[in-house]
């Protein structure tokens, strides 16, 4: 059973009742019941009080027991009003609703379900296909241009050689054995050495046979947009399983 608000009848409240949920930077049953009145004449407290008890919305409590209302449970509270009133549907129904949208789901339309996003945010950074098309191809460093430009030792560079991280093409380096080099050097502060990085070296030579199989004939438009789709593939499962 849900605890009333103390000396708060269903006609409004007590004076300083208001003021102490403001002190914690939210709204009083009082102040959201003003503010949805506005948008839902016949709204009453004791209403608000039973979508609490249905578990429809979940208020903090202050220290002394007085519901406080964030931006989100007054919209929340607008969601349930609106959709009894427009969609005339049952609380069990919106409730479903709101658990699907609490998992991050988009509002239904009406008469419709709750469904995923059409997009989803892409991590700043991915490729598309343009990036693989000339991006560092045009440089031609020498052995110690690269160790310069890359901040790395003889030491290290001969380790990526040696298990076909940095290759040559034929007495020069190019743009991608900067990048590659810069990336072992940071994993080498972490003690990952480049033995440890050839199962990276493996699975994009994985991935290039499967997009040479794909694209035939070749087509260099349709490979390097293959070649964007297989990074952005790969990025979003290491990202799920590091969030598990």
């Amino acid at each position: 059973m849900v605890k009333p608000d103390p000396a708060v009848g269903d006609s409004g409240e007590r004076a300083g009742v208001g003021a102490e949920a403001n002190a914690v930077g939210s709204h009083s049953i009082g102040e959201v019941l003003r503010l949805l009145q506005t948008e839902f004449a016949d709204v009453t407290i004791s209403k608000i009080r039973f979508l609490e008890a249905e578990g429809l919305v979940t208020p903090a409590r202050t220290a002394s027991g007085y519901r406080k209302f964030s931006a989100a449970d007054i919209e929340r509270l607008r969601y349930v009003l609106t959709a009894q009133r427009d969609q005339y549907l049952p609380l069990k129904v919106i409730k479903e609703h709101l658990s699907a949208m609490d998992r991050g789901l988009r509002p239904p339309a009406a008469g419709g379900r709750p469904a995923a996003p059409e997009q989803l945010p892409q991590p700043a950074g991915l490729p598309d296909a343009e990036d693989f098309s000339t991006y560092g191809t045009e440089l031609k460093l020498t052995r110690d241009e690269l160790r310069e430009a890359a901040g790395i030792t003889a030491e290290l560079l001969e380790q990526l050689e040696s298990h076909n991280l940095v290759v040559a093409r034929g007495n020069h380096y190019d743009g991608d054995a900067i990048l590659i080099a810069k990336a072992a050097a940071e994993f080498a502060q972490y003690g990952v050495e480049p033995r440890h990085l050839r199962p990276f070296r493996a699975a994009a030579d994985r991935e290039v046979g499967l997009i040479e199989q794909v694209v035939q004939p070749r087509r260099e438009d349709k490979t390097l947009e293959l070649a964007a789709l297989a990074v952005r593939l790969h990025a979003a499962l290491v990202r799920s399983r590091l969030t598990r």
